[in-house]
């Protein structure tokens, strides 16, 4: 019948992982359990929130409004949301690039609005309208 190649999708995915990726010989960094920055993906307009992303484990997360979760959307993920650690990875990012932050959108957390107090200090604060 016109030749099609049935292929299983689970399959492909390990063999390309295993054997074509670079992905087994990648160097992990030290600090990417507690925090991962993205300074490239900065914009104008950021949110911040909190997440539990498995077994009751919470994360601080700031992405790029612009990038709409997609590609280049992730600024900062930083493990717990305690605000002096948060404030200081966030701050490892160049202040001019901080400053040039315009609007920061968060629920009405105090933790949240501290971080993007001292993290952001040119930016308004808008109240994300889901936890009005």
């Amino acid at each position: 019948m016109g030749g099609f190649l049935r292929v299983n999708g689970k399959e492909l995915q390990r063999q390309h992982k295993k054997y074509q990726s670079s992905f087994s010989t990648w160097a992990s960094r030290e600090h990417a359990y507690q925090w991962i920055l993205y300074p490239e993906n900065m914009n104008t307009y950021l949110s911040i929130d909190e997440v539990a992303l498995s077994q009751g484990e919470l994360y601080t997360i700031v992405t790029n409004k612009k990038a709409k979760g997609k590609k280049d959307s992730l600024v900062a993920i930083v493990a717990g949301t305690k605000t002096d650690q948060v404030i200081e990875h966030i701050c490892k990012i160049d202040y001019k690039s901080r400053c040039y932050v315009k609007e920061i959108t968060l629920d009405m957390a105090n933790s949240m609005k501290l971080i993007s107090k001292y993290s952001f200090p040119k930016a308004v604060q808008v109240t994300d309208r889901f936890h009005v």
